[in-house]
Parts: structure tokens; sequence; C-alpha cells
């Protein structure tokens, strides 16, 4: 049952299908792993043991009666504390939503539930969801997998650590300028930023409407396209065939390539090679737009986040970790009319990517130019937390302002993962592309 833990949804389902694997033992195993393990609490903000155990003996019967409902009937994953959950408390990652106990699940977890999937429970994350590092001192701060002491990358920071640690078989997250990808890249796992919009956010608790996306943290690229069809309640991705031989891959050189730490610039560097040595043409390209596009996020960001959220926090400020609380008030004299301006320009900047990006496969970055941060430090240490965290959201930030569906691969070195961006709602493409890169990279 040890191996259970650390297998593919995809295979723990295939187990499940042939009859080898029972899908309550399953879910049994993964409820005596968080039990027995160390960083539980600071990886689970709540475990749903009821709900798993009912979840899972349906599943179990289903299978023996073959009715399973999917592939990954049967499966336990964990859930983002901003995921509504009936009956459980989903107070995303913040002190201020103490209490908040919907009486519905969210869509999304509807949907998994509809296709037979078990929900494990709630998994911590940064206040609110501001942040791209995992340190939260209000709640919990799960860890890196890599580096004890280390954080585990965010927002998604506690559905990245079940994941890797061995307590879920997938997590689902959600991405708004990266919080999918660095935990993801960080605990050397697959993650998937779908397009804004694609995916349902309802009953997610939101940061940026505009910009806030929902995508699965995973081990494979498999899973991740398994999953993303469990979540819309659509046909998988078939990855089938998927090769890199004549594929066209833009390596961009503005902004993502700046100060990149030593071992993600080998790790990107020995990534790429061996993409070339599958087949792929890498090309270097220069893109000016995503230079200007960086210069707006503080008033695209900030501004939306402080509308949100403003009244909450200024009813309660001391209830908010302070760097979380000045980044959510840097939008708060941000005007309507510099918002709107600002929109209009990001629009017509997404237009000038689209044409520039449309003759390639897919758009490659390094996933961080940075490796996970001591969380002490960062504690401590005001300037290195702000200078930390605006460099570990840089280029994963790419994906969100141009619109895109991205993903992040797992190189081999640790935390240090390699980024895919594809077309909007090209997802499709951005998985099967995905599936032949990761076939090279392992």
């Amino acid at each position: 049952m040890q191996d259970w833990l650390y297998m593919s949804a995809a295979d723990l389902g295939r187990g499940i299908d042939a009859g080898r694997i029972d899908a309550a033992e399953l879910t049994e195993a993964y409820l005596a792993a968080i039990a027995a393990h160390p960083a539980a609490r600071r990886i689970y903000s709540a475990t749903t043991e009821d709900r798993a155990r009912a979840e899972a003996q349906a599943a179990a019967r289903r299978a023996r009666e073959g009715q399973r409902r999917g592939p990954l009937d049967g499966v336990p994953i964990s859930w983002k504390d901003l995921f509504d959950s009936a009956g459980t408390a989903t107070q995303a990652g913040s002190r201020l939503l103490e209490g908040r106990v919907p009486a519905r699940d969210a869509e999304v977890l509807a949907n998994a539930t509809a296709a037979g999937l078990v929900c494990l429970g709630k998994t911590h994350m940064s206040e609110l969801a501001f942040s791209g590092l995992g340190l939260n001192p209000m709640t919990a701060t799960p860890p890196c997998v890599n580096d004890a002491e280390a954080v585990a990358g965010g927002s998604s920071s506690g559905a990245a650590a079940s994941v890797a640690h061995g307590l879920a078989a997938a997590g689902i997250g959600s991405d708004t300028g990266g919080s999918v990808r660095v935990p993801a890249a960080w605990n050397d796992l697959v993650g998937l930023k779908t397009t804004a919009g694609r995916v349902s956010c309802k009953g997610a608790v939101p940061l940026a409407a505009r910009f806030d996306t929902v995508g699965p943290l995973t081990r494979t690229v498999e899973d991740a396209a398994l999953l993303l069809a469990v979540l819309e309640d659509r046909t998988p991705v078939d990855l089938r065939g998927a090769s890199l031989t004549g594929m066209r891959l833009a390596m961009l050189q503005s902004t993502v390539m700046d100060d990149l730490r030593d071992a993600p610039a080998a790790a990107y560097d020995a990534a790429c090679a061996r993409l070339e040595a599958a087949g792929a043409a890498l090309i270097p390209v220069t893109a000016p737009e995503v230079d200007e596009a960086m210069g707006l996020s503080a008033t695209l960001f900030s501004a939306e986040a402080y509308g949100t959220w403003g009244d909450v926090i200024e009813a309660d400020p001391g209830k908010m970790f302070g760097p979380i609380r000045d980044r959510f008030r840097g939008g708060k004299d941000v005007s309507a009319p510099d918002f709107v301006a600002a929109w209009q320009l990001l629009d017509r900047l997404r237009g000038v990517w689209a044409t520039r990006m449309a003759g390639y496969d897919a758009v490659l970055m390094p996933s961080a130019p940075n490796l996970p941060p001591d969380a002490n430090r960062l504690m401590e240490d005001g300037a290195y937390y702000v200078t930390e965290n605006l460099l570990t959201l840089r280029n994963t930030r790419v994906g969100n302002l141009m619109g895109l569906a991205a993903i992040t691969l797992p190189t081999g070195v640790p935390s240090c993962g390699i980024m895919l961006c594809g077309a909007a709602m090209g997802e499709a493409r951005l998985l099967r592309v995905a599936q032949a890169a990761e076939t090279a990279l392992r």
C-alpha cells in the first residue's frame, strides 16, 4: 500500500479498474499517511475523513460492479482551501474568513465528485492567494519537499506539498499570477494553468477575478489532462502519439531570462538541450510586449484584489500578515480610468503576442528564476521577502498577463521546472506538447 501513495493518479485509476487496488483501501492508506505525517497539519487545513470514506466505498462498489464513472473514479485528491466544500470550513488561508463554512461545493468540486474522485480535505495556502512564496504565519506554512526549512511556493502551497509528500494523488489549486506553477515547480510536479474563463471559478474564493484560474498539480502530464477533463466535465485530451519531432518552440528572451539563479539557469539549459535532441527546433524570440505588460501588473492585479477585499481587510487589518496586507493596499489608490486604460493596453499587447507566437507550438522559459527561499529569513528580512516574492512570480506572470494556457514540468533538477506556454484556450495542443516534452525530459 505504501507504493500507492506515490503512484500517478492515472496508474491508481488503472489499478482500481483492473481490480488490483480497492478504492476504499486506497483512501484508508492516504488517511493513515496524513495522520502519521509530522507536517500534515502544516499541509492540510482540514481533512474530510467521513466524506472520503463514503466516496471511496461507493467507488469500490462501482468498480466491483463494472460501473466506474471514469478513469479517476476512486482516486483520492486534495483541494486548496479556497474551493467551497459543503459543511467544511473554507477560509482561503486567511484569519479574516475564520468560521466561513459554505453550504455547497464549488462547481469544480461537484464535477469531481460526480466523476467519482475522493475528497481527502483542504490544503493550506497563502492568505487570500496573494503571494507566490507560500509563507503564511497567520495559519500555516507548508514545507518544500526538497528542503524542510524552505517555503513550498504559493499560493497553492499545501496542494503541492500534499502530492509531493505522498498525502494525495493530486491537488487542485488556483493560479492568478503563478500560484499553481510555482509550487509545482518547487516540489518537482506538473502544474497546469488553464486559460482564464475556461474552468469554472463558481464557488472559489476570488482574488482578481479576471486573472483567476483553476488547475491541477500532479505527478504527470497524463494526470493533468485527466483532471482538466474532470474539472470541466469534458472528454480528456488524447495524448497518444505525441512527439517533439518537427515542433517549433520559442525560447522567450524578454524579461524571463534576467537575474536567473545558477541552478534554475543550468536546469533550463540542460532541459532545452534534451528537447532539442528529441527533435524540437528551439528558436530564441524577443517579445517587447512582455516588458510593457509587466509594467501594468501593479495596476491590474493589486487594484482588483483591493477592490475585492479592501473593506474586509480594513475592518480588521491586524488579522493579516503585514507584507500581504501591504500588497493588497498597493491597489488602494489606483483610479478607475487608470485601471480601464491598463486593461485596454493589455488587450492590445495580447494581440501583439498572439501574432508573434502564432508560428510556434509553445513558448519556453524557466518556471521560476529562483529556488525556494528559507522561511525564517523571509520572516526576518522584509526587503528580502519583497524582492523574492516579486522575482518568484515574474516568469509565471507572463502566462497570466498574456492570457495563456501554461504548464510547468520537472527538469530532474530539484525545485527547477521548465514552463511551456500555449495559446489562449489551447490546452489540448499544449498538453500534447507537454506530453512529448515530459518523455524527453525523463
